[in-house]
This record gives structure tokens, C-alpha cells and sequence, in this order.
């Protein structure tokens, strides 16, 4: 074997090493940012998860149509990661949380789960479901800050990650002032994921966002307003009683 040949074959083998490191390389990277992925969503290849949905208000087991394609967005995250969805309405989902990743989607009033949810792991908040029409109608209160709906102009939504325990499966919470809110938390969450399990890791938060004149750009604007996870989780006190002696 002469030098060029040998140079030749001496590049080619350098070459295949490089790319199969390379490979390698990139193969590492791809799996371990996809279990951080799945660690985040409680979504291991093959599990199960359970999709939550409300009813449309005034409607007869209809699911409201912005609702429908809030179940879409996560849809598709549960495919990305090889899991298996159930969709159950709201009032058969009669069964704890933390054993399968759970997707709730819908405000207390439409949805009893939700409103069961709320109570248990958000006690801080706390939303107006009165019929009657008002300013206040559909408010949230966070703690002291309330938070009002301007429908088609500014409309809210939270966006939450509970967890009950170490190694419990997470709860994630759509619950918003109109429908299209719902949606437009599920695609918040369907972009920017990857920017919260950084921020956040596997642990709980609850987020304030702001759907910006959805009549006109439909879920698609949307302001993060403010991180609420300590005052959501903080009860809300008694309101004080004053005895007064008698005598």
C-alpha cells in the first residue's frame, strides 16, 4: 500500500469515526432532552394520561368548540411523547390525582372537577360564578389583585402544574374566563414547554396570562401577566367577626 492510498483510506476511517461520534453525540442530547421533556409532562413512553373536559354552559353535554381544539393542542403533545389520552367528562372523572398525568380544561362553573381542584390545590383563588351580568361576572381573585374579563378585549386564563407529592404525576390546569382562554393556555403551553420545564423543572407553578382582543386574533395573543403560584396556593382568611359585649 502506497502513502495516497493510505491517506485516503486513513481520511475515510477518521471521517466515519467523526460522523459516528457525531451520531452518538446527537443522539444522547435528543434522549435526554426528551425524558426532560417527559419528566415534565409525567408522560413516560406508553403511559396514560387523562384528558378532562367540561360542558358548553347552557348547552346539553356539548363541548364548547374552543374547548374542542384546547383538547386538540394537548392531543397532540401526548402523541409527541408515545402516550395514551382518555377523554372523560368532568362529571365522571371520579378518581384522585397523581397517578396519571391529568389535562383539566374549563372554568368551576362548567367544569366540577376543575372547581374541585381549585379548592383542593389553588386555594387562593377564587373565581365570580355569578349568572347575573356584571363587571364583575367571571372575575379572578388572586389573593388581594382581582382581575376582571373585558370580553373579546382582554380575557384571562390560568395555567397551572400541580403535583400532590414526590413522584406523583402532574396535574395541569386550563382554566379560563371564556372559552377561547382555554385554547389559548393550551397553546401557550404547546410553545413554550420547553422554556417552562427550564424555568420551572418538574415543580409546581400557576400562572396569570392575558388573551389580548381575541375578537379579532382569536387564542393566538397572549401576555404572560404574572406568576401567582404563591398567592394562589396561600388560603384565603376568614373574614374577621367582631363580638361586641353585652351587658
Amino acid at each position: 500500500m502506497n502513502d495516497d492510498v493510505r491517506d485516503i483510506v486513513l481520511g475515510v476511517l477518521a471521517t466515519g469515526v467523526s460522523a459516528s461520534l457525531g451520531w452518538i453525540a446527537r443522539t444522547w442530547l435528543w434522549r435526554r432532552k426528551l425524558r426532560r421533556k417527559q419528566a415534565f409532562f409525567g408522560l413516560p413512553g406508553n403511559s396514560e394520561c387523562l384528558l378532562v373536559v367540561n360542558r358548553e354552559a347552557g348547552g346539553d353535554g356539548a363541548v364548547h368548540r374552543h374547548d374542542v381544539f384546547a383538547l386538540l393542542e394537548l392531543s397532540a403533545l401526548v402523541k409527541d411523547y408515545s402516550a395514551h389520552a382518555q377523554i372523560m367528562s368532568h362529571d365522571v372523572a371520579q378518581q384522585g390525582f397523581g397517578e396519571r398525568t391529568e389535562f383539566c380544561v374549563g372554568g368551576p362553573v362548567s367544569n366540577r372537577r376543575m372547581a374541585a381542584h381549585l379548592h383542593s390545590l389553588l386555594p387562593g383563588v377564587r373565581i365570580n360564578t355569578d349568572p347575573e351580568p356584571g363587571p364583575d361576572r367571571g372575575a379572578f381573585q388572586i389573593g388581594t389583585e382581582r382581575h376582571r374579563a373585558e370580553k373579546g378585549v382582554a380575557e384571562h386564563v390560568l395555567l397551572a402544574r400541580l403535583t400532590v407529592g414526590q413522584g406523583s404525576r402532574p396535574v395541569f390546569l386550563f382554566c379560563g374566563q371564556q372559552a377561547i382562554t382555554n385554547q389559548a393556555a393550551s397553546r401557550y403551553l404547546a410553545r413554550n414547554h420547553e422554556k417552562l420545564a427550564r424555568k420551572y423543572g418538574n415543580n409546581t407553578f400557576c400562572l396569570l396570562l392575558k388573551v389580548v382582543n381575541s375578537h379579532a386574533y382569536g387564542p393566538d395573543v397572549v401576555e404572560l401577566v404574572a406568576d401567582v403560584t404563591r398567592a394562589a396556593q396561600s388560603p384565603v382568611p376568614a373574614p374577621r367577626t367582631s363580638h361586641r359585649a353585652t351587658g
